[in-house]
């Protein structure tokens, strides 16, 4: 009823409102990606997985976000940002269904991690074509006015993806009893929503005059020649990318400054659902749900707004060496919890717990917001949307390579050498952070950067 007031209302108006498909169009591109990075994390270790085998697959489903800048000419030059949007959300939709179909099979690790694989590649290229919508609709006063809501349906879609789905499945996994069967209907839930979304936004997102193939007239497609333009532009701004003074200097500290956490994060959710056997917290699923993926992910974004409240009043060079402190100290939490092992069975424990993925996720709330920063400070210039695309390749590749490798690390060291371990890279962070150069008024709000 509400998704049909909605399109009646502003089909009468015959002006929609960006509030009836931002919201929407954000919850559709953050709920994909929590799938692919957290959900099938999750999933694999209830149907018994070893955290070697988890950590090494999913962290190849990185991989579209890695080289999502190769092939994000292409959706310029086929179709419109439109068309990508909407066709992307329906095989997400379809695909979720396909995970759920997977899981009764005996091959159900080898199926269903390529069906991931094609929603990482959907997911990415749905990012590309949305953010690019999201421009084409909206003139830049609105652009600038829809910011703040775009990233809280974001953030909403990361707690409903990491909270909200995860304690459902856990509840219809103590309900059905059959860990397969209640991941099943959990994805078969998703595929259902996602559906809802692809056809709710066929019917609801305006169509800009301005979203056409790159080259083309309206009405007509566009010429193999604007192609042949696009592709030697692209190849020009890799090349102008690599003649940046300091380059270098800055992928090194794009890949390295996440080096304990990338690592960190693989093994966050096994440790909380491992038994205490096994070095671990013995959280249900649902606990998880609540613990990790709804105060964890609330201390993340109030993390990351007391970041930019700080660099916006002290500028980002003031603020390198205590965000990389925030980012890298709190994750002696997770020592702490491995030696103690806190029975979660006491709720005065599950509170203690709470507190310290509070604690933990709140710093690298505040860290990640230097490492933004440094990548727009870095992107500044002429071609800055492409070099920052550039940038945020590196920042996934960073993620990728040492997250593949966190699961064998972990069950040769245990949890309590591992987190320890991860204290140690925190080092590689210290170190990273100072080689690099920050003109001192980037960021400070007086300066009149726009960030």
């Amino acid at each position: 009823m509400i998704v049909k007031f909605v399109y009646l209302y502003t089909m009468k108006t015959r002006k929609i409102s960006p509030m009836a498909w931002i919201p929407t169009l954000y919850v559709a591109e953050g709920l994909p990606y929590v799938a692919v990075n957290t959900l099938s994390v999750i999933m694999y270790k209830n149907l018994g997985m070893s955290n070697t085998d988890i950590a090494f697959y999913t962290g190849w489903l990185y991989l579209p976000w890695v080289i999502k800048p190769f092939w994000s000419p292409f959706v310029d030059i086929i179709r419109t940002k439109r068309w990508w949007t909407v066709t992307t959300q329906f095989i997400i939709g379809a695909a979720f269904a396909a995970i759920a179909l997977t899981l009764p099979l005996d091959s159900y690790v080898i199926m269903s991690l390529a069906v991931f694989w094609l929603i990482g590649f959907a997911s990415a290229t749905h990012d590309i074509a949305a953010d690019g919508y999201y421009m084409l609709e909206l003139d830049s006063s609105d652009q600038s006015l829809y910011v703040g809501i775009r990233s809280a349906f974001y953030r909403l879609a990361t707690i409903i993806g990491q909270g909200g789905v995860v304690m459902a499945a856990g509840w219809m996994e103590t309900a059905f009893g059959n860990v397969p069967r209640a991941w099943a209907v959990t994805f078969l839930i998703l595929s259902v929503l996602f559906l809802l979304i692809a056809f709710y936004h066929s019917r609801i997102l305006p169509r800009p005059a301005a979203d056409r193939p790159s080259g083309a007239m309206p009405g007509k497609p566009a010429s193999g020649h604007s192609a042949a333009r696009i592709l030697r532009e692209f190849v020009g701004t890799f090349g102008s990318f690599f003649r940046k003074k300091y380059v270098w200097i800055a992928v090194t500290f794009i890949l390295l400054y996440r080096f304990p956490e990338a690592q960190l994060v693989k093994m966050i959710n096994p440790f909380l659902l491992d038994p205490a056997t096994e070095g671990g917290l013995g959280l249900s699923t649902a606990q998880v749900g609540l613990v990790y993926g709804t105060i964890g992910i609330i201390g993340l974004t109030l993390g990351g707004i007391l970041g930019g409240v700080l660099v916006s009043r002290y500028g980002l060079k003031r603020c390198l060496w205590p965000m990389a402190l925030a980012l890298t100290l709190p994750c002696g939490v997770f020592c702490w919890m491995s030696m103690a092992q806190p029975d979660p069975a006491s709720m005065l424990n599950l509170i203690l717990i709470n507190a310290c993925v509070f604690i933990e996720q709140f710093g690298y709330g505040v860290g990640f917001t230097s490492f933004m920063l440094y990548m727009m400070y870095f992107a500044e210039g002429p071609s800055k949307t492409s070099h920052y695309a550039i940038c945020t390749a590196f920042m996934a590749l960073g993620m990728m390579i040492p997250g593949m490798f966190a699961g064998a690390l972990q069950e040769w060291m245990g949890y309590v050498g591992f987190f320890w371990w991860i204290m140690g890279c925190c080092l590689v962070t210290l170190a990273v952070t100072a080689l690099i150069k920050v003109d001192p008024s980037f960021g400070l709000k007086s300066s009149g950067n726009q960030q």
